[in-house]
Order: C-alpha cells, then structure tokens, then sequence
C-alpha cells in the first residue's frame, strides 16, 4: 500500500460539500417543489459548518438556487457554483472519490453507469472531470478508473479497512469473482483489507443494496447500522442476518466492533410502492452529523443513536420524505471534499 496515498474518512476534516441543485430537466420535475425546500434545509445546515459547492445547469438555476438559500438567511459567503451539464443529483454516486497525496490530492473518477445501467448517465460519468477542470479545486491529479463503482457502495475508516456489500458490487461486475474485485478495490483506493456483507437490502433502493443505506463506519472502531425490530415486516429476516454479520466482524485489532443499531421506520408508501427510509444514510460534516428524518416516531430515537455514536457533534435532522420518493436519502445527494481541496 502507498505511504503516499489515504483514502480519508467521512469525519476528517473537509473544505466543503459538493450538491447538485435539482431542476426541471431531472427526474425531480414532477415533485420540484418539495424537494427544493429538502435542498434550501440541507445547505443552510452544511454552511452553518463549512462551505457548500453546488453544481447548477445554468445562471437560470444558479439565480434561483441562490435566492432561495438567500432567502432561507444562508451566508452567501459560505456557498459557490459550479456551471455544469449533470443528468441528476446523486452526487455520492458520480462524484468524486477524494485521495490523499501527500500534501496535495487525487480526484478518482471511476465509471458511473447510473447504478448499473438503470437510467442516462452519460451527463453524471463526466462530471469528475469537469470539475476537475474547473478551476474550483486546488490543483490535483485526475485519474480515470476503468472500474464501475459508486461512491455510496463503499466505507472507509481512514486507516485501510474498506466496507461493502458483496450484493452491489457482483450486481455491477457479474464475471468477476469476489477475490478480483476485492483486489480491484483495495488497489484502487489504497486498503489494506475488505469487510463484506452478503445480508441486507431495502425495498425501494435502486443500488443494489449500497452499504451507505445499510451501515457506517463511526469511527475505526465503531458501526452504525440500520437494524430492524418487526418481526413482521418483510425486511426482518434479511436485516437479522445483517446485524450477526456485523456482529461478527473484528477491527484491525482483532476486536468486536462497538456497534449503534438504528431504530427502523414505519413503512413509507408512495401509490402502493414501498420507499427506502433508512437512517443509516446520514452525512458527517465539521462538527456535526446531518441525519434523514421521515415524519417518523423514531426519528428522535434515531437521532439519540447518532449522538451517541458521533459525541461531540451536533445531530441536524433534515426532512427527507421529498428525497426518498427518488430511491435515495440525505447521504445520496452529498459528497464530502476533505481539508484544503476547494481552491
């Protein structure tokens, strides 16, 4: 492994969060309304902390992001634009993948296929570069990885433990065995080892199983996952299993991990279809943790579990019914830029 490079955790320290504003021209147009106030609540949250650099199509949607963050009382200083072509706005999933390099940084750009196919990507798999380009960044190496991967299928505690879900990557990679693309990943983002899990999914995900639906990494020793008490509901079985594997599973130390099971929501339907409200997709920002809320009895439950699993942060809970109408939550949408990248 490269003394040289780190793949840094979500709770180091960051330069900003990079969105993309939603508009007409996304799969948001028929709910637009709904999901901008989740965008105006969001930003206003991560610039309470730290910057927010957000991707518009164009001075249209730029004007109108920024009236309606100004209006929300947002410091203006606190947010930038970037001018872009993008498809959608799940930037976990098409954005970058930030190294560290020594003092500097490595922007990896790995295939983005719109979770295997599912919907037009070709906008989303060039915005690594784009943005690298754009002047926004301080100057970093840009490295296409000719792998498919999305940002929100992988975890990493920031000292060489990677953590998946066999489930997403085999469903991306079909022909590959398990031991390839173990060694495809490690190489790629500098590991020194792999933690699978072969239970836990979510009806209404369209990313086939995306570990950041599922379970976090809260610090090098430490996990939080979404757990499941209904015996009733159809996910119990599957996220019974996924919780004696985590159990199951030791640090670099050889020791059980301090675990943070989430409490589960109540079903979320949208005409009869079934949608993924996990609190296990919460954003870690400088000092604080942003966490998904439903309308749910156990949002403040789950709040309680994030503060004890993140103690000395804040716990904001942001509204994200809007979001989960679209298969993602409050961690889909973000993607952290580590300490010193924005220029």
């Amino acid at each position: 492994m490269s003394q040289n490079l780190r793949f840094p955790a979500e709770w180091e320290p960051q330069s900003a969060v990079l969105l993309a504003w939603p508009h007409e021209g996304t799969d948001w147009a028929e709910r637009l309304a709904g999901v901008e106030s989740t965008y105006v609540d969001l930003v206003a949250a991560i610039c309470r902390f730290q910057p927010a650099l957000i991707c518009v199509a164009d001075v249209a949607l730029r004007e109108r992001a920024a009236a309606r963050l100004a209006a929300a009382g947002v410091d203006p200083a606190r947010v930038r634009f970037f001018e872009v072509a993008y498809d959608d706005t799940w930037l976990r999933d098409s954005g970058p993948i930030t190294l560290r390099e020594g003092e500097g940084f490595r922007l990896l750009d790995f295939h983005f296929t719109a979770w295997g196919g599912k919907f037009e990507a070709g906008l989303d798999d060039q915005l690594v570069a784009k943005l690298h380009a754009s002047g926004l960044l301080v100057p970093s190496r840009h490295q296409r990885v000719d792998f498919a991967l999305e940002g929100g299928g992988i975890e990493t505690d920031g000292a060489g433990t990677l953590f998946s879900t066999w489930t997403c990557l085999h469903e991306r990679h079909p022909d590959l065995p398990r031991d390839q693309i173990t060694a495809t990943l490690e190489s790629a983002l500098v590991q020194r080892r792999t933690l699978w899990l072969d239970h836990g999914y979510l009806e209404g995900d369209d990313t086939d199983a995306h570990i950041d639906t599922l379970a976090r990494f809260a610090a090098p020793d430490a996990i939080v996952f979404q757990a499941c008490d209904d015996p009733d509901d159809r996910h119990y079985v599957e996220l019974q299993a996924m919780a004696a594997e985590i159990a199951a599973l030791r640090t670099v130390d050889g020791q059980p991990y301090r675990l943070f099971p989430l409490p589960w929501a109540r079903p979320i339907l949208d005409q009869g279809r079934r949608l993924a409200a996990s609190y296990a997709n919460f954003l870690i920002i400088n000092g604080a943790v942003l966490m998904p809320a439903y309308g749910d009895a156990n949002d403040d439950a789950a709040a309680a579990v994030l503060a004890r699993a993140f103690p000395g942060r804040e716990i904001i809970q942001i509204n994200c019914r809007p979001l989960i109408w679209q298969n993602g939550s409050l961690h889909c949408v973000t993607m952290q830029l580590p300490e010193g990248l924005l220029a």
